[in-house]
């Protein structure tokens, strides 16, 4: 189990991470609660859920994106069980591939639905609640650098993400007034289960070739950089996309 600092930069914080069951919001979890955060681990995959948050010390809430009143339900029963929301980590979502001319509506439906549909819901619900409590809070929205370079096979992934990046925009514009913070991370690759059934050795050998520093990403790179954004440091930081692509993107 990881031991909670009460010195850490989030001690007292109050987290909500959609999609942490594995992967990078397992490790943003991980971090958060290392650094004294009370975590709430929503996923729709039970199991590694409830692993992940008995691992950390934190709470399992089970959601699934796709019902957009069920999402609503769920992050409320998370604010409510954890007595608040202070930070709120948007981190679910769904990969698929498709040539653009053979996608299907029901797929392209499904990307903007758990992608980004869901975000603003998330949103709305953790936001009402932070400006209740007085206002002040941290938005932290996964985009991804698709939504800034698209990628073949990648249509409907790559314009649901821009739209989390042009969300992220709004609600920093809109909720601002309430000291209400709004920035999204852009990962380039980064190996975690989601596209490991179609990742090769020699597409993580191209792909690691693009970044000057001749890798791919981890889950703890992104979630170092999340723990950023959710700290006091950050305070002064919104409505930005930030780069997490080993320098594949530099601007």
């Amino acid at each position: 189990m990881t031991t909670a600092s009460p010195t850490g930069v989030l001690a007292g914080k109050r987290v909500v991470i959609t999609g942490a069951a594995r992967g990078i919001g397992a490790a943003i979890a991980e971090r958060f609660a290392a650094e004294g955060a009370s975590v709430a681990v929503l996923d729709i995959l039970d199991e590694a859920g409830r692993d992940t948050a008995e691992r950390i010390g934190g709470q399992y809430l089970s959601i699934d994106l796709r019902d957009a009143e069920a999402t609503r339900a769920g992050i409320e029963a998370a604010i409510s069980a954890l007595g608040g929301v202070d930070v709120l980590v948007n981190n679910a979502g769904v990969l698929k591939f498709s040539p653009l001319l053979e996608m299907s509506v029901d797929d392209w439906d499904l990307s903007f639905t758990v992608n980004t549909r869901a975000m603003l819901v998330t949103t709305q619900a953790a936001a009402t609640a932070m400006i209740a409590a007085g206002g002040g809070g941290t938005i932290i929205n996964m985009a991804s650098m698709a939504g800034k370079t698209g990628g073949a096979g990648q249509g409907h992934y790559a314009a649901s993400k821009a739209a989390v990046i042009a969300l992220t925009r709004v609600t920093a514009l809109e909720l601002g007034a309430s000291g209400i913070t709004a920035n999204c991370l852009c990962p380039g690759y980064v190996l975690t289960e989601m596209g490991a059934a179609t990742r090769t050795e020699e597409d993580v050998a191209e792909w690691s070739s693009y970044s000057p520093l001749g890798r791919l990403g981890q889950p703890d790179d992104v979630a170092g950089v999340a723990l950023f954004l959710a700290s006091p440091a950050a305070s002064y930081l919104t409505g930005q996309a930030i780069n997490v692509t080993g320098g594949m993107i530099m601007h």
